[in-house]
């Protein structure tokens, strides 16, 4: 959950290592070009079930997927396999499809959490990672020897609020990360809905997210809540040397003190692939087993000065997507085609034998298995944005992203960006303006209501804010 490619070693980040995931992409594909279509939890999980985008799928915010529907599961379960969801779920309501789940109630917690079972529910003592990763196991382990079996094995982490193990806290704790080229990004040429939003890192980031401690005591539940939500104040943080930060000293402050708590968090959840990649080995199931890592969505790192995902930028639209089959799959290899979080369930039912339903969007990334590029594949992909204000007063937009050029319009601003991707890779300068791109500029805008026709984007939930889905 919310772990940014860029904060993978194999994907080429400046700000950690993951060994262990290092460790899978050098034994299968690694896609370069990865993307969401919906750049957050809830609407990523349902296309990732359904191969839909969010106005079919009926989840373009955060309300309850319908149990109902056609999905991945439901196929793979009624053709011999033997199904489980073990951990984040997020979607409310209980999982259907499964022969077994374990999930957490809404965005659970790293401590000591709750899961859900058909079962009931319980409190189990440890952090959730380890936790996750333990029931994956069991699962895996007390499996029907004569089924092949399709598990979905979701980590929180590295979710807000980055509550990472003690270990691996204790190990990051000092550490200097890296900033990015863009943490004091001005916003200069961009719209208003970059310059509205709340998910800054000078700004935003809250004394909870920061683990502040507080220097008295609160006269009531209500007085902590308020305290804790709040951010910290020029002059409120001291530096080891005693120093009173302010600006953007106390900007840089924050943004380690996010980085040390995520980056522990990204380390537990790459030690957890590991033991389930050393599972696999000791029974000899990793010859033949399809072993897939994405992430739901991606995430800022401070990068434009922001943490958080949900808009159309790369660091927020890009996931790691890694796959290993050792039996189908050349080692070490890796592609730069634009691939979709969708394109998921289609891979799984081709690699399982079975027809792929025309309602699915996606198209199967199991020809990318054995070499080169599919005939005819995707130049281009179409994006939705729907929650707005929402949390962070992220505006509504939908855009379209081809190999070199990126529109976005948020169109209840009636506001364009566009970008050159190939001499502005850090998306910098909007340059929806300039008279030299105007051409493009109209040719993009044609492109891109096509592409909005032809998925059947009919603006169906563009003015809908749908119930939270809670559970």
């Amino acid at each position: 959950d919310d772990h940014a490619a860029h904060a993978l070693s194999c994907y080429g980040s400046k700000v950690n290592t993951t060994p262990e995931l290092d460790r899978l992409a050098r034994g299968g594909l690694r896609f370069d070009r990865a993307f969401v279509t919906n750049s957050i939890c809830t609407p990523s999980r349902a296309s990732l079930l359904t191969g839909q985008y969010s106005h079919l799928n009926g989840v373009p915010v955060f309300n309850r997927f319908d149990g109902a529907r056609d999905t991945v599961a439901k196929r793979l379960r009624a053709a011999g396999y033997h199904t489980g969801v073990i951990g984040k779920w997020h979607l409310g309501g209980e999982p259907t499809g499964f022969d077994e789940w374990d999930i957490l109630p809404g965005q659970g917690v790293y401590v000591d959490p709750t899961f859900v079972s058909p079962a009931g529910r319980r409190v189990v003592k440890g952090h959730v990672t380890d936790l996750i990763t333990e029931r994956g196991i069991e699962f895996l382990e007390h499996r029907p020897a004569d089924q092949p079996f399709f598990l979905m094995l979701h980590h929180k982490a590295p979710h807000r609020e980055w509550t990472p193990a003690e270990r691996h806290r204790a190990e990051w704790a000092g550490r200097v990360v890296p900033e990015p080229d863009t943490l004091f990004d001005d916003w200069s040429s961009r719209t208003d809905a970059l310059h509205e939003n709340r998910q800054t890192i000078a700004r935003d980031l809250n004394r909870f997210d920061l683990k502040l401690v507080p220097r008295a005591a609160f006269a009531s539940d209500a007085d902590r809540r308020r305290w804790f939500s709040a951010a910290p104040e020029d002059g409120e943080v001291e530096a080891g040397d005693g120093r009173v930060l302010r600006g953007d000293e106390l900007t840089r402050w924050k943004y380690q003190r996010f980085m040390q708590d995520y980056l522990a968090c990204v380390q537990g959840v790459d030690e957890s692939v590991g033991r389930v990649l050393d599972w696999l080995d000791a029974h000899g199931l990793a010859e033949n087993t399809l072993v897939v890592y994405s992430s739901d969505n991606g995430f800022f790192l401070g990068d434009h000065g922001l943490f958080d995902k949900r808009f159309m930028y790369e660091e927020s639209l890009r996931v790691p997507l890694i796959v290993r089959w050792p039996a189908a799959i050349a080692a070490g290899t890796s592609t730069q085609e634009l691939v979709l979080n969708l394109d998921l369930p289609e891979t799984f039912l081709e690699v399982a034998g079975l027809p792929v339903p025309e309602t699915m969007q996606g198209r199967s990334l199991a020809p990318f298995f054995r070499g080169g590029t599919p005939s005819a594949w995707r130049q281009a992909f179409y994006y939705r944005y729907y929650h707005d204000p929402g949390d962070h007063d992220t505006r509504a937009h939908y855009g379209v992203r081809t190999k070199t050029r990126k529109l976005v319009h948020f169109w209840r601003k009636g506001q364009w960006e566009l970008f050159d991707l190939e001499h502005d890779p850090h998306e910098l300068v909007n340059l929806a303006a300039d008279p030299g791109y105007a051409q493009e500029f109209e040719a993009l805008k044609r492109g891109l209501l096509r592409i909005k026709f032809q998925l059947g984007d009919e603006d169906q939930f563009a003015d809908t804010q749908l119930p939270y889905a809670a559970d």
